[in-house]
């Protein structure tokens, strides 16, 4: 149950906004790409890349708002932090400071029992960087520095940004295969029942085409991750980063999954699926990441 609802969440969002999209663009009739004589697939290849790219950049938006609201995320306010609220704090300043983003994340905590950590937000300048009660509780300090200085890495790297843009190439896509498959089913019914039907067939390929596009974006994660660990371990160094991991190693079988909607669970420290799910995972295995930093060079 808690595997289906972490997969459930990673795709949802955004395909509830292309779905939603849709039925909207539908019933105002802005499906000006059909003619009388068929699909305009120009026309239709258009409007497939302006709402499917505006679909993930709308999420992108909403994700620091999401996060927070989803995940319980208490943010630390920096005029009155302190103890280990403080330290977290600095740590993640010092971080940021030191991969060159202008404006320092907002930091906050969650309450879980599961490991991990993410960073989120529409841009490097408006970020959000949020580590779970259960990492606090179960990491040293040093295996802490190595998992905030991946998600800064995150950060610095522009890669929320991204994978949007990722996304919005799949979307554009299942948007125009799901026309181009309702359109012919469409034309195997009634003429009066052919709007419904194509209405009707669209949202159910977008569902199912949203879902195998997710193959193509988790790939594209998962070979993200081993850059922001590289960059993690230039920010801490590379013990603490491979600390951080071999941590995540131990605590593996007792990692729990949360409820973690789209752009978190693409930004967190680590995944955990296996069987076919694994097809869907955001992170590689642990044990490749920590082999890929060994092999690094010093730092």
């Amino acid at each position: 149950m808690q595997l289906f609802k972490r997969f459930f969440w990673f795709f949802a969002v955004n395909i509830l906004i292309v779905v939603s999209i849709s039925i909207v663009t539908s019933l105002l009739g802005l499906n000006r790409y059909m003619t009388a004589y068929g699909i305009n697939y120009t026309a239709l290849a258009g409007f497939c890349l302006v709402w499917g790219f505006g679909g993930a950049f709308i999420s992108l938006a909403l994700s620091r708002v999401l996060a927070k609201w989803t995940m319980g995320v208490k943010l630390i306010d920096p005029a009155n932090a302190s103890g280990n609220n403080r330290e977290l704090l600095q740590t993640v300043y010092q971080l940021a400071q030191k991969a060159g983003i202008s404006k320092m994340p907002e930091v906050g905590v969650y309450d879980s029992p599961d490991m991990n950590a993410f960073a989120t937000g529409p841009t490097r300048n408006r970020s959000l960087v949020a580590v779970s009660t259960g990492l606090l509780q179960r990491m040293n300090r040093n295996e802490v520095e190595g998992v905030l200085a991946h998600e800064v890495a995150h950060i610095a790297n522009g890669d929320m940004v991204t994978m949007t843009l990722v996304q919005g190439v799949v979307n554009a896509f299942v948007m125009f295969i799901a026309r181009i498959i309702a359109f012919g089913v469409s034309q195997t019914v009634k003429e009066e029942n052919r709007a419904m039907v194509t209405m009707l067939v669209t949202i159910a390929c977008e569902i199912l085409l949203g879902i195998l596009g997710m193959l193509v974006v988790s790939w594209f994660s998962r070979f993200r991750e081993y850059r922001a660990d590289e960059g993690g371990a230039r920010l801490a160094g590379r013990d603490k980063m491979v600390a951080a991991l071999e941590a995540l190693r131990r605590a593996f079988g007792h990692m729990e999954a949360d409820n973690a909607p789209q752009s978190v669970a693409a930004m967190r420290i680590s995944n955990k699926r296996g069987g076919l799910f694994a097809l869907f995972s955001t992170h590689p295995p642990l044990e490749e990441r920590v082999a890929r930093l060994r092999q690094m060079p010093s730092l």
